[in-house]
């Protein structure tokens, strides 16, 4: 029995077979195909283009809505940078073991400027000398910057009968109108002035903080661009200060 089913299934594949056309024999109608193409593609879907619609519509929002909400190109820029050196910082967690000043003989002369601070008094960098300066370039929407300042505030209060002097140069657009309701909620005891674009340029920042160390002779001791550890700031003044 199960060979008479075997049989017959061979049969029917052999008759089936049969119907078949060779290889060599069959054509493909390359014109019909086209044709049918042509139709598919002309037959309209509503559905598709609305989605199309929506989908560039959406694009096209948060485009302007990204334009409209972020800060400019250097703001962003440098918020980026705070955020890595941020991270950077949280990492890095053993402090230096000495401070790391440049030789007296490979130091610079900082260049001398006049401003004035909230009260219309003007601070004369150069009036200062005998002392160790720390020189901070910042400004409120700096990141790092706000997180050094309670650090030079409590600088200012342990070394000041020492001879450290603190002064801080705000980089704010608006000037006075951000820094001082900022300078009062912080408590802030050391000097403050409003920096300008020369002497920005005079001190090569561009992008903040930016922290100087002068010696007692009025010369560059070292420089910090971005954030550097509370221990690695006191290491460095209390060698000068010596």
């Amino acid at each position: 029995m199960a060979n008479d089913n075997e049989l017959n299934l061979q049969d029917w594949v052999d008759a089936r077979m049969a119907l078949l056309s060779s290889r060599s024999a069959w054509q493909p109608d390359v014109s019909k195909g086209l044709a049918h193409l042509h139709e598919r593609r002309a037959i309209k879907h509503p559905w598709k283009r609305a989605w199309t619609w929506t989908a560039a519509a959406i694009i096209a929002t948060a485009v302007i809505l990204f334009c409209l909400a972020a800060p400019p190109p250097r703001v962003l820029a440098q918020r980026c940078v705070d955020c890595s050196i941020a991270i950077w910082q949280s990492l890095s967690t053993a402090p230096p073991t000495q401070a790391e000043l440049k030789p007296e003989s490979a130091r610079n002369l900082a260049p001398d400027f006049t401003l004035t601070d909230a009260s219309g008094k003007p601070v004369k960098l150069s009036d200062s000398k005998g002392q160790v300066i720390l020189l901070n370039f910042w400004a409120t929407w700096c990141g790092g910057c706000q997180t050094e300042i309670p650090w030079f505030i409590d600088f200012q209060g342990k070394y000041k009968d020492a001879g450290l002097r603190v002064i801080g140069i705000s980089m704010d657009d608006n000037g006075w109108k951000s820094v001082t309701p900022y300078v009062n909620e912080k408590n802030v005891n050391y000097t403050m002035v409003i920096g300008t674009q020369a002497i920005a340029k005079q001190y090569a920042v561009e992008a903040m903080p930016v922290t100087l160390l002068i010696d007692r002779g009025g010369k560059i001791a070292t420089t910090h661009v971005g954030l550097v550890t509370k221990a690695e700031y006191q290491a460095e003044i209390q060698a000068l200060l010596r």
